[in-house]
């Protein structure tokens, strides 16, 4: 194994700007305003607008490279808007299909689209992705976790198929749909519109006591023609997964995996 020395200087000032931007904003109250990366945003709380600000603009988590200047995005799980706003940095003329299953930050989310006048062209779609079309529970948190549960109290949202939308090449696809990835991706591998999409993020949930999925999915993407990486985030987001590794059993993680479609 070649061992290559991380770019310290790089690093040093990576955990410098995240210091700095998560004491500003870890104890700011829901609904603040707040500015960030030259945005104008309405949270739904000070840690989730951290870490997504700290994913989706220093981590660069969804960051990729497109071969034509109106790049086709479609984002699963878009929250309040901030990698909609981190695509719009990088892709000024992106396309963007935006999928948010709770209604109230749904709202937040247009309103922080329109506020950065960053609408242009994005599709917002208040539903949930699944395996099939219909409605679901909805157990919402208000923040960043809110997700479909058979047996939870909740709101009645709609549900549709992601491969309704998947019938052009896009571009990237961004997945973090609270455990649903799996059933999704299976259905538009199944519906053969996996197809049209080049790069992919996908957010796994490794839910406490839940089924292990993560071996079928990498499997599917394989079968379907994807070269596959696999990161399990930072401290901050997932210290589950972290050295000296314990299986404890209320503990939840996740991981990234990244996909490419060969040429």
């Amino acid at each position: 194994m070649t061992l290559i020395p991380p770019p310290r200087k790089r690093q040093t000032a990576r955990t410098s700007t995240l210091a700095a931007l998560r004491r500003r904003l870890w104890n700011k109250p829901a609904g603040s305003l707040i500015a960030a990366e030259g945005f104008r945003l309405r949270i739904t709380d000070g840690p989730n607008a951290y870490m997504q600000l700290k994913d989706v603009f220093v981590r660069g988590i969804y960051r990729f490279n497109a071969s034509r200047p109106d790049p086709l995005i479609v984002d699963g799980g878009s929250n309040m808007g901030i990698s909609i706003l981190g695509f719009r940095r990088d892709h000024p003329a992106s396309r963007i299909i935006a999928f948010e299953p709770d209604p109230e930050i749904g709202g937040l989310l247009k309103a922080n689209l329109k506020r950065n006048q960053a609408e242009q062209n994005v599709t917002v779609v208040n539903a949930g992705l699944g395996d099939a079309d219909g409605m679901a529970t909805f157990a919402a948190d208000g923040s960043a976790g809110g997700r479909v549960e058979a047996q939870a109290a909740g709101n009645s949202i709609r549900i549709e198929r992601l491969s309704t939308y998947l019938r052009e090449p896009v571009d990237f696809l961004k997945l973090n749909i609270e455990g649903q990835e799996l059933p999704v991706l299976r259905e538009c591998a199944a519906a053969g519109a996996l197809a049209n999409v080049r790069q992919m993020v996908v957010e796994y949930h490794g839910w406490a006591g839940g089924k292990q999925c993560l071996g079928d999915l990498l499997n599917l993407l394989d079968s379907q023609g994807f070269r596959y990486f696999v990161h399990d985030f930072d401290d901050e987001t997932c210290s589950t997964t972290k050295p000296p590794f314990r299986h404890r059993p209320r503990a939840h993680w996740f991981c990234l995996v990244h996909g490419q479609r060969e040429a």
